[in-house]
């Protein structure tokens, strides 16, 4: 009775392990419909393609020819779905900005409604490149594993990066911050860029600990600079940084 017992729970097991893993093929076909995007405790296999640059590639103009005549080589796709993924693993790539190679077009995706990556892990390459978040955003809690980038990218309503991990270098170069953001008890394992960001209300790096290099170099912040207990590893790049208009430095001094 007992080996029976043991066999049906290993069964029940391997069931709610398979009701747990979600084809990133059918997460594409909803969004292309319109579906709102609920998931949550799940593993997601497949690459996450939100350009959807495969269905975009064949009726697009070769390059020379388009390019000659004024045309642009950026593609942009804007999703129009609610995206919520919470406590889900990515085993492939997420990938909202790819430079293709062979065509000389770069595909981006744009979001339109909130978009929810909380406490998830990107095993693989996060990609947010140039990416406009229209509405609200979160990222806080998760696990960037491999390469990721937010360079660029533009986040028009509340932003949360807190008690993220970054393993690999991370670069928010260039971003546009026009709410305040918080990355309260992050922790970036390699260079964290921030060269070019802007912050146009405030931005928190409470507790946040850069084990590596932090470049700061050319970035802009208006409204809060909350660094109580940051940690920095090695470098800070302060050169031509603006907090509320002061030089780093001095309103290090002014706020000691």
């Amino acid at each position: 009775m007992k080996y029976i017992t043991t066999i049906i729970t290993l069964f029940l097991a391997t069931v709610v392990f398979s009701q747990k893993t979600v084809d990133a093929s059918d997460i594409l076909k909803d969004i292309k419909d319109g579906k709102k995007i609920n998931i949550s405790n799940a593993t997601i296999e497949g690459v996450l393609d939100l350009t959807y640059m495969d269905d975009a590639l064949p009726s697009l103009p070769k390059r020379r020819r388009w390019w000659n005549n004024g045309g642009s080589n950026t593609v942009e796709k804007d999703i129009s779905s609610n995206i919520s993924f919470v406590n889900c693993i990515f085993k492939d790539d997420v990938l909202a900005y790819i430079p293709h190679e062979d065509s000389g077009y770069t595909f981006i995706a744009n979001f339109e409604d909130d978009v929810i990556f909380k406490n998830c892990t990107f095993e693989r390459k996060a990609m947010f490149k140039y990416s406009d978040f229209d509405e609200n955003t979160d990222f806080s809690g998760s696990k960037f594993m491999d390469d990721s980038t937010f360079k660029y990218a533009e986040f028009s309503r509340n932003i949360s990066f807190e008690n993220t991990l970054f393993e690999e270098p991370a670069t928010f170069k260039y971003a546009d911050f026009r709410n305040f953001v918080s990355f309260t008890n992050s922790v970036f394992k390699e260079t964290a860029t921030f060269k070019y960001t802007k912050f146009k209300d405030g931005v928190s790096f409470n507790n946040v600990k850069f084990e590596e290099d932090l470049n700061l170099k050319y970035a802009k912040v208006d409204g809060e600079f909350d660094i109580k207990n940051m940690e920095v590893g090695y470098d800070i790049d302060s050169k031509y940084t603006k907090i509320n208009g002061k030089s780093f430095n001095k309103y290090l001094l002014k706020n000691k």
